[in-house]
C-alpha cells in the first residue's frame, strides 16, 4: 500500500508542481484555490521526485511516515505561522485551502505509513 500511495502522491506533486511554474509563474492562486509561489512549486516537485524515488527503491513506507509528519506539521503551521501577507514562516505563499489540504494528505500518508502496513492480512482484505 505505501508504494502504492508514494507513486501516486509523487506523480501527483511533481505534476501540481510543474502546473504551479506554468499557470501561475509568478504566484497567484493554482487552480483558483491554492496559494503558490515559485518556492511552493520547488518544494511540490522535489516532494514529487521524492515520491518517485521512494516507491521504485523500496523506502516507500519510511517516505510516508516522514513526509506524513511533516505535511500534518506544515498544516499546523499553516494556522498559527502564516503572516497578513499570507507567507509561511515568510518562505512561502500559503493560504486556508492550503492548510486543509496538507493536514488530509500528511495525515493519509502518515496513516499509510505508520498503520496500514502494519495490518494484519486478513484486516486489509
Amino acid at each position: 500500500m505505501a508504494k502504492t500511495f508514494a507513486l501516486v502522491l509523487g506523480v501527483v506533486m511533481l505534476l501540481i508542481g510543474i502546473l504551479g511554474y506554468v499557470m501561475n509563474p509568478s504566484g497567484g492562486l493554482l487552480l483558483g484555490i491554492f496559494a503558490v509561489d515559485a518556492p511552493h512549486n520547488l518544494i511540490h516537485v522535489v516532494t514529487g521526485i521524492a515520491g518517485l524515488a521512494a516507491a521504485f527503491m523500496g523506502w516507500a513506507r519510511l517516505f510516508c511516515q516522514a513526509f506524513g509528519v511533516i505535511y500534518l506539521l506544515v498544516g499546523v503551521l499553516g494556522f498559527v505561522a502564516t503572516n497578513s501577507a499570507g507567507m509561511l514562516l515568510g518562505i512561502m505563499h500559503n493560504n486556508m485551502a492550503d492548510n486543509l489540504l496538507h493536514l488530509v494528505i500528511g495525515g493519509a500518508a502518515a496513516f499509510v505509513g505508520f498503520v496500514a502496513d502494519k495490518a494484519p492480512v486478513a484486516a486489509r482484505m
